[in-house]
């Protein structure tokens, strides 16, 4: 098990994390959901706190804890003053190492109204369409909240299990970042571990870190490692390579808007073009300046929202974009994107578009990172994934460095509109499949 810290002078909290190596991409379809349904019975009391001492602990302490599952990746945080950080982490490697998983039936239930709560939402619905359309079969395409069929289904000794094997602690890594002192958090979860016994289970990961530490668990087994390039290999499902093509998925809702996602491949997190990618976004929808927002929201009144994303797995990736219309909006929409599209590809950036880019990119990364929490979310999410820690002079460095010619290359690997898959969700298919003509594309 890894720790990684970064002290931040001249304040008193610390943003604590454990960051486990399991998530939807990692599950089978018959698992589709248990990564999801696990994070949830973390909170439903351990070997030595109820689920309600838990509560009242953190909430004596001024803190929140809090949970989060993604697609290869868990993790439990909080923020807490720096004298209550031995305490938070006591409790939180019990929730980690020693879940009790009581109450099933009842958190079972809360997951399937979630499930519910979100399927019932058409802008969130339209981004598993979408990610079922660029990856097909491919767990990546499946929704992180899982199955409500696979969460009703399963009993306590398979969630056992399930827990078990994915909460290891190869794939657990610690994260803190503001008041706290590394060596002395070392020594805390050195505690933690011995308790838990160097069989039990870890947690999940995020991004970014200063150092770490060594110490030998005395039960037997070493659960403290170095931090640098030790991050456990990837395995289950998402290791084999999605099948790319071209694919158009509809959902069916009673909506006011239709919500209409186009994406394809990206690239993996481990490509040194992310950086360019991040930059190339911000030019085509990822600011109130970019040609998307201009084009389609401010000179049209088209949509409310609309803009470009980007998401990074460990092997590939996923680009996108997204806009929400009304029906009599929707093929003016359409064509205006479609047109964009075909300019950017052509013209990706200007001398200003870059410069204004680059800029924005560098200030929002440098504005986050003033944060305890986004310093512990980068160190603990770059360790999980063997990502090299940078500091924020070397990632400024890396964007100044993007010239025109690559955003360009980088633009017509990615966003060529004839490539992209499409997604919709709304009330008739047959206005959806109309509006589509100007990407060539037929709905099916």
């Amino acid at each position: 098990m890894r720790v990684i810290t970064e002290r931040m002078e001249n304040v008193r909290s610390v943003a604590l994390g454990f960051w486990i190596g399991t998530g939807s991409a990692m599950e089978s379809g018959e698992q589709a959901g248990l990564s999801h349904l696990v994070e949830h019975m973390l909170f439903r009391g351990t070997d030595t706190y109820r689920s309600e001492e838990i509560d009242q602990i953190f909430d004596a302490m001024g803190a929140e804890i809090n949970a989060g599952t993604d697609r290869e990746s868990t993790s439990l945080f909080t923020r807490v003053l720096d004298g209550h950080l031995e305490r938070a982490l006591h409790v939180m490697g019990e929730m980690v190492w020693h879940p009790r998983f009581e109450d099933l039936a009842a958190e079972r239930e809360v997951v399937l109204e979630e499930i519910a709560m979100y399927e019932d939402d058409p802008q969130d619905r339209v981004f598993d369409v979408l990610g079922e359309a660029v990856f097909g079969d491919h767990p990546l395409g499946r929704a992180v909240i899982g199955r409500a069929e696979v969460v009703r289904a399963v009993e306590l000794d398979g969630l056992h299990a399930f827990h078990t094997e994915r909460y290891l602690p190869q794939s657990i890594v610690v994260a803190a970042a503001g008041s706290v002192d590394h060596d002395e958090l070392v020594r805390m979860v050195g505690q933690a571990s011995t308790t838990a016994g160097a069989g039990s289970t870890g947690a999940p990961a995020q991004r970014d870190g200063a150092t770490s530490g060594n110490e030998t668990n005395p039960t037997g087994g070493s659960l403290l490692e170095s931090a640098a390039g030790q991050g456990p290999p990837a395995t289950g499902p998402a290791t084999a390579a999605p099948s790319f093509e071209r694919r158009v998925r509809f959902l069916r809702k009673d909506t006011e808007q239709y919500h209409v996602c186009l994406g394809g491949q990206g690239i993996s997190r481990h490509d040194e073009r992310r950086f360019a990618l991040r930059v190339l976004e911000g030019v085509l929808g990822g600011t109130s300046s970019s040609r998307l927002f201009q084009e389609v929201r401010e000179k049209r009144g088209l949509a409310y929202s609309v803009f470009s994303f980007s998401n990074l797995h460990a092997h590939t990736g996923e680009v996108g974009l997204y806009v929400g219309t009304r029906p009599d909006n929707l093929g003016e929409a359409i064509a205006t994107i479609a047109g964009e599209l075909e300019r950017f590809v052509e013209s990706p950036v200007s001398d200003a578009e870059l410069t204004r880019s680059r800029e924005n990119v560098k200030g929002r990364i440098v504005l986050a990172l003033e944060s305890t929490a986004a310093r512990m979310n980068r160190l603990g999410s770059s360790v999980l994934s063997d990502l090299p820690i940078l500091s924020v002079d070397e990632i400024i460095e890396r964007i100044d460095a993007i010239e025109a010619a690559a955003l360009h290359e980088l633009a017509a690997e990615l966003f060529v509109g004839e490539r992209l898959s499409v997604a919709g969700v709304g009330t008739d298919e047959n206005v959806f499949a109309e509006a589509l003509a100007p990407l060539g594309v037929l709905a099916s």
